[in-house]
């Protein structure tokens, strides 16, 4: 509180906020890219990395994906039911299937799915997350025990966190799909045509294809921005002044341009 108010009150130091803030991106990308060329290597996955990979995968997918898909489906179900109710009371209930489709399953299912694991696996503070909390380690040496310990703990983590955005928006979007035709059709077997061509419509190739990538780099953004920015404390433990978790509002700014710039592809 005090550094924001002396930084409010000495516009000398606007330049030194604006090179720190800037650093900190630039480590964060920085970090991102050696994270990304280390899960490339086919050296990074010996068997201890392996083992540990599917540690994490069963931990942040397997364990929650039953009751995120039935939290999920319920509010999903509300939706629908809302949806299709609000159409038909304008007349317009031939689009409500679609509107279905292109809001649940296109934008809020895999924002949905990363803010889950963002908040269930990065965003709890605790600095000692990956081992790296080191009581009078120097910045250079708490970035070599970084570096040391990046490819068996970084990279199980941020495949993991990628794998379970993409998991559970998938699985929970084929379960919407499904209670949105039982909604419009019931448990008749004659609306399957008419459905399929729908939500063929929508999912055109090119949508398909942004669909993926969206997810993917959600799961990328939700694995790397929280870990970048607690190992970021550990070079510069001055600057750690809140007991927010570092890098939340950063990762919140980064999902909303990714969606953001998702939703003007397609739609501008």
């Amino acid at each position: 509180m005090r550094r924001s108010l002396n930084l409010h009150l000495r516009p000398s130091l606007w330049g030194l906020a604006l090179a720190r803030y800037l650093r900190s991106w630039w480590y964060m990308t920085h970090l991102g890219a050696v994270a990304l060329v280390m899960a490339l290597s086919p050296s990074t996955y010996n068997r201890a990395n392996r083992l540990a990979a599917a540690r994490y995968i069963y931990a942040s997918t397997w364990q929650v994906l039953p009751w995120f898909g039935v939290a999920s489906s319920l509010v999903s179900l509300v939706i629908i039911r809302i949806v299709l109710v609000t159409a038909r009371s304008y007349g317009l209930s031939h689009f409500a299937l679609e509107m279905v489709v292109r809001v649940l399953v296109l934008e809020l299912i895999p924002l949905a799915a990363a803010m889950f694991v963002a908040l269930r696996a990065s965003m709890a503070f605790d600095a000692s997350a990956l081992g790296l909390a080191r009581a009078g380690l120097s910045p250079q040496a708490a970035t070599e025990e970084a570096m040391r310990r990046m490819r068996r703990d970084l990279v199980p983590q941020l495949l993991a966190n990628s794998f379970a955005v993409l998991s559970l928006a998938m699985v929970t979007s084929v379960i919407v799909l499904v209670l949105a035709y039982l909604n419009v059709y019931g448990l008749l077997p004659w609306g399957v045509g008419d459905y399929t061509r729908t939500v063929g419509r929508v999912f055109s190739p090119t949508v398909t294809v942004g669909f993926v990538l969206k997810t993917l780099f959600f799961g990328l953004a939700v694995a790397l921005i929280p870990t970048a920015a607690i190992l970021e404390l550990q070079r510069y433990p001055r600057r750690l002044s809140s007991t927010v978790q570092p890098g939340a509002v950063r990762l919140l700014f980064v999902l909303l341009v990714i969606e953001a710039a998702s939703l003007a592809l397609k739609y501008i």
